[in-house]
Parts: C-alpha cells; sequence; structure tokens
C-alpha cells in the first residue's frame, strides 16, 4: 500500500501551486473589497511566486519559502495590525475557492475539504495579530497542512502589548 501523497503532490506540485496563486491573485484583483490590498504600487512584483512557494511549503511541498524568506512570524507581521478584517478574510476564502477551479486543481470532494480548511484556519489566523498592540511571537516555523488538518503545529496565544 502506498503512502496517500501530501496535499502539495495531490495538486500537482509546484506548477499547480503556481497557477493556483496567479489564478487566487486575479481574483483577488477583481474582488471589489480585496482589490485594495492587492493592488498597491509597492506590492512586491515576486508576490505571486512567493505566495505559491508558501503555498507550497504549508502544503508538504518543499521549504523553499522559509528557507528564502524567513519564518511565519514575518508572514504574519506582514499582514498585522490592520484592525477588524474579518469580511476580507470570507472574501479571500471564496477567492481561493474559485481560484482552485481556475488552476484546475483536483476536483475530489476530501481534497478540496483539506484545502478550503486550510485556508480558512489561514484566514482566521490572521485576526489574530490584527490589533494595533498585538505582539508576534518570534520564530513561528511555517505550519504544515495535512489532509486532517495541521501537522505537528502549535501557536503560542497572541499578547497585548506593543506592536512591533
Amino acid at each position: 500500500m502506498h503512502p496517500r501523497p501530501t496535499l502539495y503532490e495531490y495538486a500537482g506540485g509546484d506548477p499547480a501551486l503556481e497557477a493556483l496563486a496567479q489564478a487566487h491573485h486575479a481574483r483577488c484583483l477583481a474582488e471589489p473589497e480585496l482589490n485594495h490590498p492587492f493592488s498597491h504600487a509597492d506590492l512586491n512584483p515576486e508576490h505571486v511566486a512567493r505566495l505559491a512557494a508558501y503555498w507550497a511549503e504549508v502544503l508538504g511541498g518543499p521549504a523553499r519559502w522559509s528557507e528564502q524568506f524567513g519564518t511565519q512570524s514575518g508572514l504574519l507581521n506582514m499582514h498585522a495590525h490592520n484592525g477588524d478584517m474579518t469580511d476580507l478574510g470570507r472574501r479571500f476564502v471564496d477567492c481561493f475557492v474559485a481560484a482552485m477551479d481556475d488552476a484546475g486543481l483536483p476536483d475530489d470532494a476530501p481534497f478540496r475539504a483539506a484545502m478550503r480548511f486550510y485556508m480558512r484556519w489561514a484566514v482566521d489566523d490572521v485576526p489574530t495579530y490584527g490589533p494595533v498592540d498585538a505582539v508576534l511571537p518570534d520564530g513561528l516555523p511555517v505550519p504544515r497542512w495535512s489532509w486532517n488538518g495541521p501537522a505537528a503545529f502549535t501557536r503560542p496565544a497572541a499578547r497585548p502589548g506593543r506592536g512591533r
């Protein structure tokens, strides 16, 4: 019996995650409320490639994102201290789900459920650090996500205090 592939492998590896990141970015640009954060003139031109590398790592692929760009703490810091973004999170997940179709990812119910569960968890995590005075823990590892949810990842609670 062969072991179950990672979500990264099942999706189709780097090409699939690159297509997903591109499709997701396009959907976010087209979404009236999400457009603003994705259309800044100072948005890193490598944003889509970095997003694909991040998702690849989270979903069981190579650790290129953390090797090149740092920790989960750094990623969370980019999205922290923005106040309440509850509705943006829902919209972000909706774009992600639709982007899986756009990118041609497998239309397999358990796979799609695992992917949606991951993205829901991810967008629910960001508001934890939304308050202006939230303090992010240093050195958090990039999470890993499996078919059954988070794989060996724990996070200390956010602490109120001076923002960074």
